[in-house]
């Protein structure tokens, strides 16, 4: 208690941090050209604001020139104060204040302005809001598309955190009376959740992916597939890469018989809970790494927008209120967001007219939560480079868009494809932003898992599983329903996250927030989605059979025993329900315990002994590749697995599934490409094992770089800035530079050479 209490008062306070953010703005040749293309660009929104909306007016053209001039002028005196109250009010108050930047900037010139006349307030709020959008419309086309401005305000946020981070190194260095300690390098990992790696291949040849291709091509970097076996799913994924712990999560959500309760990782709470029972001190990212986006931590020293700490950026995140106030962050992300929106309604509309199949409705909640994908990518990249400014050893970040858009599109439809193309241009300004980094990072690209397409089970064949279970098991003792979690829970995660933690601060933000959403939080969480809906069911009904789906994996429990059951006490209780599953056309493998072999695969003319192998009849694994005996036998081990574990069909020729959910694109079981995840990584860089197998195998493999850059022991040498020119540009991240080319050149398994960042 006495050391945290210290720690508590040499933090710094909210009002010295808000300074501290104002004093770190300076004017700057790249503010002055920016402010003189503002005004180009306000004089055309501007204008075409005032024929939009007629009550706000100007009464010539020198009274809307003097209106450009009196915008950029405010704009330029109130942003840097408005940077410096973000920072103070934190996450939520960022949020709602980059949200009103536009409108007060606006109000305050027309307010100002001596030949302007404005009806009433909201109409200026509204004037504010279609000047943004006009403007982004108007930069977008400038640019020609390129990120150009986007990267150039997060290079000077960059600029402006190693500035302070050098002062304060500087500080602690004259106070120890001893000299900075050089860096070692450090590792960026981007995990591009949900891209198959044949996809991701076929995307490199079609020149798809200028910036993968290149690093392939020039040689900095190699590709590699990695076999994430069952549970295909991003939390089973990182327990593993994480932790290297591959017994402690069964699918993306399951039910606990000891507690008699759904665990859902896509719940803050769940997935703190899930967190707590993984390996202690093993964490991939303890030693001063940063989480970004994850569901588990890695045992970070900092996590942002991480599920399990249900955490936004603290008070004195510079990045996430430069990002929230910005013109190119936050605004950025909401229009092109919106535009998102517009263009998924005509994807989706022209499938429908093609008579596209198999497609599933892409409308409600995925629509209302599409630009939400936009605006964490654009702020995940602020938030790395922050880091990257500051000098954390290692960063781990997920990128989650390709997988929410395939799982309703389709895997390899043009819009998902579009979304992959989108993160290839996220890694490249990870490349650019390299440059400014406090140390040398190398860059890892990877992915949890993959996605196979097809139908779905209730689109197959006109019932759900949980209806096909109630059907055969009509032998129960009180013969209602089964209790079910088969909807789509996954895309809630990370905004659960984002509002958990913004109704948990304090101030006026944070009550308003608490009231807006009061339905739909409980015990601080906000628990928006169908996770919560049918956990409550699950326990208020307390039902004999209880029917999870994750993708083409289904579990049955039967409850009424603590214990994983036999398939002969199965059938003494229910005596169709096996025989009628392993019956069923869109069922392909039924595995049970048997008590005299142990699990079996059953499919509808064979079985298959996973412990020995033994097989009789037709092989029911044959359709699921040849490591499907493995990955099976290794998910029977797992803490809180079902009695019954389903695995649904496989189209033969077209290796498509059937989901248990509504999802076109799907993962979590076996089948086509979802167990085929990509692992990209430096060249002379060795593999824990080829091919690599199972996410422990990452684990293991990401450890062992660790080690070698020297990022893994007791404690991290202390960061200082390493100094301008290549070497201190990111060899991992950035395929070009002179110094990485020499590690590109060498074979593949040559032990790798590490510059330092002093180099």
């Amino acid at each position: 208690m006495t050391q945290e209490r210290d720690v508590v008062a040499t933090r710094p306070g909210r009002a010295r941090v808000g300074l501290r953010a104002l004093r770190g703005w300076r004017p700057t040749f790249q503010r002055v050209r920016g402010i003189l293309r503002s005004a180009v660009t306000s004089f055309i929104v501007l204008a075409g604001t005032f024929w939009l909306l007629p009550g706000v007016t100007a009464s010539g053209l020198v009274a809307l020139l003097g209106l450009v001039v009196l915008v950029a002028a405010v704009g330029a005196l109130l942003r840097p104060l408005l940077l410096a109250i973000a920072t103070v009010l934190g996450g939520f108050g960022a949020l709602v204040l980059g949200a009103m930047v536009q409108a007060i900037v606006l109000y305050v010139a027309l307010w100002l302005a001596p030949d302007t006349h404005v009806a009433n307030l909201p109409v200026v709020f509204g004037a504010s809001w279609v000047a943004v959008a006009l403007a982004a419309l108007v930069n977008w086309f400038a640019d020609a598309g390129t990120d150009d401005a986007f990267v150039s305000e997060t290079v000077r946020l960059m600029a402006r955190v190693r500035r302070i981070e050098e002062k304060a190194k500087r500080v602690s260095a004259s106070v120890a009376g001893a000299a900075a300690e050089a860096c070692p390098d450090g590792l960026l990992v981007v995990q591009l959740d949900g891209v198959p790696a044949p996809l991701l291949r076929w995307a490199v040849r079609a020149g798809n992916l200028p910036n993968i291709g290149r690093w392939l091509r020039t040689r900095s970097h190699r590709l590699a597939g990695w076999h994430t076996g069952i549970p295909a799913t991003t939390p089973a994924a990182q327990a593993g890469i994480l932790y290297g712990d591959v017994r402690r999560v069964p699918a993306f959500r399951w039910y606990e018989k000891d507690t008699r309760r759904l665990v859902v990782t896509s719940r803050p709470r769940d997935a703190a809970e899930v967190e707590r029972r993984l390996a202690g001190d093993r964490g991939l990212l303890r030693d001063g790494g940063v989480s970004i986006s994850n569901v588990f931590s890695g045992d970070a020293d900092t996590c942002l927008l991480t599920v399990s700490h249900a955490a936004l950026p603290g008070r004195n995140a510079r990045g996430y209120a430069a990002f929230m106030t910005s013109p190119y962050g936050f605004t950025r992300a909401v229009v092109l967001g919106l535009g998102g929106v517009i263009r998924e309604l005509h994807q989706a509309r022209v499938q429908r007219r093609r008579d596209v199949r198999p497609r599933v409705s892409r409308g409600g909640a995925f629509l209302a939560l599409r630009p939400a994908t936009t605006l964490l990518r654009d702020l995940n990249v602020t938030l790395i480079a922050e880091q990257m400014a500051r000098g954390a050893p290692t960063i781990f970040c997920d990128f989650v868009d390709y997988d929410e858009v395939a799982h309703h599109a389709g895997p390899a439809r043009p819009e998902a494809l579009d979304v992959l193309e989108s993160l290839d241009q996220v890694l490249g300004i990870l490349e650019r932003l390299s440059v400014e980094a406090a140390r040398r990072y190398h860059l890892v690209v990877l992915s949890d898992h993959g996605q196979s397409q097809g139908a779905t089970f209730r689109q197959r064949f006109d019932e759900s599983l949980e209806e096909v279970v109630a059907r055969l098991a009509h032998g129960g003792t009180n013969g209602h329903r089964p209790g079910a979690a088969t909807r789509t829970v996954e895309e809630w995660g990370r905004v659960n996250a984002l509002l958990t933690e913004a109704v948990a601060r304090q101030g006026p933000t944070a009550a308003a927030t608490r009231k807006a959403i009061r339905k739909h939080t409980r015990d601080g969480e906000v628990t928006l989605g169908p996770a919560d809906e049918e956990a409550k069911a699950i326990a208020e009904r307390d039902p004999e059979t209880v029917v999870i789906a994750s993708g083409n994996l289904g579990m049955v429990y039967l409850t009424r025993h603590p214990e994983k059951l036999t398939r002969d006490r199965i059938e003494a209780e229910h005596p169709e329900l096996v025989a009628g599953l392993v019956a069923h056309p869109g069922i392909g493998l039924v595995v049970v315990d048997e008590a005299e072999h142990g699990p079996v695969a059953l499919g509808r003319r064979g079985r298959h002994r996973l412990r020995d192998g033994h097989v009789e009849g037709e092989d029911p694994l044959t359709p699921y590749g040849p490591r499907a005996r493995e990955d099976l036998l290794r998910h029977q081990e797992i803490d809180h697995v079902g009695d019954l574990v389903l695995v649904s069909m496989v189209e033969p020729g077209i290796d498509e599934v059937a989901a248990f959910e509504e999802l076109v694109g799907s993962h979590g079981g076996l089948g086509g490409w979802q167990t085929e995840a990509v692992l990209v990584y430096p060249a002379g860089w060795a593999l824990e094992t080829d091919p690599v197998v199972g996410p422990d195998g990452v684990y293991r493999t990401l450890l062992g770089w660790l080690e070698t850059l020297g990022l893994r022991g007791a404690s991290t040498p202390a960061v200082s800035p390493a100094p301008a020119g290549p070497s201190a540009a990111a060899s991992g991240g950035a395929a070009p530079h002179a110094d990485a080319r020499a590690d590109a050149d060498l074979p593949s398994g040559a032990p790798v050479r590490l510059p330092s960042a002093g180099a």
